[in-house]
């Protein structure tokens, strides 16, 4: 059975009044603050900013005390037009370490899903579909704070508090 027409017009009117109330508009995978700070032309090079392959450059966790520790990584991560990502890594020693016979290797991350960006925040959402080495990742948001700075992509983790707990540098790869 169809809906009355009028049905169908208040469920517009109220799914535009959702989306404005939640004021962020989702195109290719990239947030857009509807109060007029980003523009499409922002969107647009930020989002072929992010678009392609890179390669893990460093990884570092930054304690309390304000040591820092390098974890000494390889990895990749990956974001398509459709608004796709993915992200593996591990330690640079893994596979070298001593296991029993037959033991399976582990360490690192895998992770893959969608992608969104909130350009006002300087943050990408990674919406974690499937991660076999994390799964209570699985249906969550991976935030990572970023910038593109002398030719890398920074994607810091913040603790609670605000306080920047770790930056994994990427360098895109040639096509």
């Amino acid at each position: 059975m169809l809906a009355p027409k009028h049905s169908v017009t208040r469920w517009l009117s109220l799914l535009v009044l959702a989306l404005s109330v939640a004021g962020t508009v989702c195109v290719q995978g990239v947030e857009q603050d509807r109060g007029g700070q980003n523009s499409g032309a922002d969107l647009n090079a930020i989002s072929s900013q992010f678009v392609g392959n890179y390669e893990l450059v460093t990884y570092q966790m930054f304690r309390r005390d304000g040591e820092v520790i390098d974890l000494d990584y390889v990895g990749r991560i990956m974001y398509d037009e459709a608004g796709n990502m993915a992200a593996q890594g591990m330690p640079r020693d893994l596979p070298t370490r001593p296991r029993e016979r037959g033991q399976r290797l582990q360490g690192g991350f895998a992770y893959f899903g969608k992608f969104s960006v909130d350009l006002e925040k300087s943050v990408v959402v990674h919406h974690v579909v499937g991660s076999p080495t994390t799964g209570r990742w699985v249906g969550g948001d991976n935030v990572r704070y970023f910038e593109f700075k002398d030719g890398l992509l920074y994607l810091s983790l913040k603790s609670a508090d605000g306080r920047v707990t770790g930056t994994l540098s990427w360098r895109k790869l040639e096509n």
